[in-house]
C-alpha cells in the first residue's frame, strides 16, 4: 500500500492481484482481487449507463450486501458519487431523496422494489442486483481492469443524508480525497493491519459504516465482513465466524448487544476494538467487562466539520480534549462560554452559562451539502445566528451539538441544540441526565428530553425501555450524588422497545413531539410533591392542559404513587 494514494479509486485498484479473502457476506466470499474486478466491471457499466450531461451520481438502495461495497468501488473508479438511500424512508420522502440527489441510476434489490412502486421518478434507470437481467447486463464488462486515472481527490464520492430530525434530510458531501484521508487516519489511530477483518453491521447508506469502517479497511488492505442488517443476537456469532477484529457502532447498538443473554465464554472472541458514538460510559464499561473489548468513543459531526478524539487522561464523562480551533460558544451571542464548574460529586453547577454550541474555528473538512446553500450558510458562519454574519462558504463550522468545557480543556457532550432543556431558567444537559438515568438497573435504553412546562420553559422527561418500578426508580434517583435538584425527570414514559432510526439512533424528535400525550404508560411527579404516580387523562386535561403539545393519544391506568424524589 502506497502512502501517496490520495483517492479511493487508487485504493480500490491497489487490491488488483491480491487473492486473499477480502469480502464476506452471508455464505459468499470474494477475494480482494475479485472485489477490485467487480468494481471495475460496474464502473464500466455505469459509464455506459449515465446519460450525456447527467450528474454522475448513482443511488444505492440496498441492505449490506456485497453489491454495496462493489458499487462504492465502481463509483470511485468512474469518478462518480454514491448517494446512500435510506430504505426506512417511504413514499414521497423516499422519492424526494432520490430526486434531490439527481440520480439517473438506482441500484436496488427485489426486497426493496415495493418501496419504489407508484413513486414519481421520471427518467430513473433501476438496476435490480439479484436477478438474471442484472447478471446479463454485467457480463460484457467482466474483463474490465480497474483504472484510477480518471479520479481526482476533489471528485465527489459520497452523498449521505443527515438524520433529518429538524426538517428534510440534508445530503452531506464527501470527496474521494477526504474519504481516503479518513481511512488512513483511522488506520493510524487503531493500528489496522492487512490481516484484520472489519465487521460492518451498521447500515452502509449511513456515513458511519462507510467512513469509519469500510474506508480504513480499504486503506489497510484489510478484509470486510458484512451483516445485511444489524442483529444484536447475531453479533457475537458473526464476530467469531468472520474472525472480526474491529467494528463500528452508533446509537443504541451497544445497549441491544448487552441486553442479550450473557454466556461464560463471551470474552472468547477475536475483537480488539469497537469505535463509535453514543454508547455512554456505563454501557462501554459493561461491554468491556463482558466481552473484554474496549470501546473507543469518539465524536464527529456527520458532515465532518469537527471531531474530538479520546486521549489518555480524559476524565470520566468527557469525550476528549478540545483540539485546535474547537470552542464552546453561546449560540445567541457568539461569545465563548465560561468553563464548567463542578461540585464534589461531579454535578455541573453553572450549566446556564457553560453549555453552548461546539464550533470549529480552525480548518474544517466540511465539504458542504448538495443543492442546499441555506443549510451550508447555517453551518459555516462567523458569530451567532442573530449577528448577521452568516455568509455561506466562509466562517467557522457550527456543529449543532451542545457541549461544555472544563478548566483543563476537556469537552463534555450535552446533546443536540434542540435537546437543550431549560428548567426554571437553568440550562440542563440532556446527555448528562441520560447518563445518570442509564444507571438504573432495569433500564435497557434511556432517552431524556424536554417537554413544555405549563407556565414557562421546559420540564425534564425520560423514556425508559426495560423493567421499570416507580418506587425503586424514585429511590434510585434519590441516591445519585450528581443528580441536581432540577434534573430529576418530571415525567417517565415506559416503553417495551425504544423507537430508533435505521442507524439505531433514538428518535428523540418523535419522543419530544409526542411528549406525555402518548399511548404508553407515563409516570409523573406533580409540582410540590415528592412522589411519582401514574399520569391520567384528568391530569392531562387539568393541571397540564396549558402545556403545548398534540392531542392526547392515550393516557391510561390508575394513580399509584412512589415516594423518594425531593420536590423541585
Amino acid at each position: 500500500m502506497k502512502s501517496t494514494m490520495r483517492t479511493v479509486a487508487e485504493l480500490v485498484a491497489a487490491r488488483w492481484g491480491d487473492h486473499r479473502p477480502g469480502l464476506w457476506c452471508e455464505e459468499r466470499v470474494l477475494t480482494h482481487h475479485e472485489v477490485a474486478a467487480g468494481a471495475a466491471a460496474r464502473a464500466a457499466l455505469l459509464a455506459d449507463l449515465l446519460p450525456p450531461g447527467a450528474v454522475p451520481h448513482v443511488g444505492v438502495l440496498l441492505d449490506n450486501t456485497e453489491e454495496f461495497p462493489l458499487w462504492l468501488g465502481a463509483a470511485a473508479l468512474a469518478g462518480a458519487a454514491v448517494a446512500g438511500i435510506n430504505p426506512t424512508r417511504r413514499g414521497a420522502e423516499l422519492a424526494r431523496d432520490i430526486r434531490h440527489t439527481e440520480c439517473p441510476v438506482l441500484v436496488t434489490e427485489r426486497a426493496h422494489l415495493p418501496l419504489l412502486a407508484g413513486l414519481e421518478l421520471p427518467g430513473l434507470r433501476v438496476l435490480v442486483t439479484d436477478g438474471d437481467a442484472y447478471d446479463a447486463l454485467l457480463a460484457p464488462y467482466a474483463g474490465a481492469v480497474p483504472d484510477p486515472a480518471r479520479a481526482a481527490p476533489s471528485d465527489r464520492m459520497l452523498l449521505y443524508f443527515t438524520s433529518g430530525s429538524t426538517g428534510a434530510p440534508k445530503a452531506a458531501l464527501c470527496s474521494q480525497g477526504r474519504l481516503a484521508a479518513a481511512g488512513y487516519a483511522l488506520v493510524g489511530q487503531f493500528g489496522v493491519r492487512a490481516d484484520d477483518v472489519h465487521y460492518v453491521c451498521m447500515p452502509m447508506f449511513h456515513g458511519n459504516a462507510v467512513i469509519a469502517d469500510w474506508a480504513p479497511a480499504l486503506a489497510a488492505g484489510a478484509g470486510v465482513a458484512l451483516r445485511r442488517r444489524f442483529s444484536a443476537s447475531g453479533f457475537l456469532a458473526d464476530v467469531r465466524r468472520y474472525r472480526a477484529t474491529y467494528f463500528t457502532y452508533v446509537g443504541r447498538a451497544i445497549q441491544y448487544i448487552l441486553a442479550t443473554e450473557a454466556r461464560p465464554d463471551d470474552r472468547d472472541n477475536p475483537l480488539r476494538t469497537g469505535f463509535g458514538t453514543e454508547a455512554g460510559a456505563v454501557d462501554a464499561a459493561a461491554f468491556e467487562r463482558r466481552f473484554g473489548v474496549r470501546l473507543v468513543e469518539g465524536y464527529g459531526s456527520s458532515e465532518g466539520g469537527a471531531a474530538i478524539q479520546w486521549a489518555p487522561g480524559t476524565p470520566a464523562g468527557a469525550v476528549g480534549p478540545a483540539g485546535p480551533g474547537l470552542v464552546v460558544l453561546d449560540p445567541g451571542t457568539g461569545l465563548e462560554c465560561p468553563v464548567a464548574e463542578f461540585d464534589a460529586a461531579g454535578q455541573l453547577l453553572n450549566g446556564a452559562e457553560a453549555i453552548g454550541e461546539l464550533v470549529n474555528q480552525g480548518p474544517s473538512p466540511f465539504e458542504g451539502y448538495w443543492r442546499n446553500p441555506a443549510a451550508e450558510a447555517e453551518r459555516r458562519r462567523w458569530g451567532s445566528p442573530r449577528s448577521g454574519e452568516a455568509e455561506s462558504g466562509r466562517g467557522a463550522y457550527w456543529t449543532g451539538d451542545l457541549f461544555y468545557r472544563d478548566a483543563e480543556g476537556y469537552l463534555y457532550f450535552a446533546g443536540r441544540t434542540d435537546d437543550r432543556i431549560r428548567v426554571d431558567g437553568e440550562n440542563l444537559a440532556a446527555a448528562m441526565i441520560e447518563n445518570i438515568v442509564a444507571r438504573y438497573e432495569g433500564a435497557v435504553a434511556v432517552a431524556v428530553y424536554g417537554v413544555p412546562d405549563p407556565v414557562t420553559g421546559d420540564q425534564v422527561m425520560a423514556t425508559v425501555a426495560g423493567r421499570f418500578d416507580p418506587w425503586s426508580f424514585a429511590e434510585f434517583l434519590r441516591a445519585q450524588p450528581d443528580l441536581g435538584t432540577k434534573m430529576a425527570p418530571r415525567f417517565v414514559r415506559v416503553v417495551e422497545r425504544m423507537p430508533v432510526t435505521a442507524t439505531n439512533k433514538i428518535e428523540r424528535a418523535r419522543l419530544r413531539r409526542e411528549g406525555f400525550r402518548c399511548a404508553d404508560p407515563v409516570w409523573w411527579r406533580p409540582p410540590g410533591e415528592d412522589t411519582y404516580r401514574r399520569l391520567t387523562g384528568e391530569d392531562v386535561e387539568g393541571p397540564l392542559a396549558s402545556a403545548k403539545g398534540p392531542a392526547v393519544g392515550g393516557v391510561g391506568g390508575g394513580a399509584p404513587t412512589a415516594r423518594g424524589v425531593a420536590a423541585q
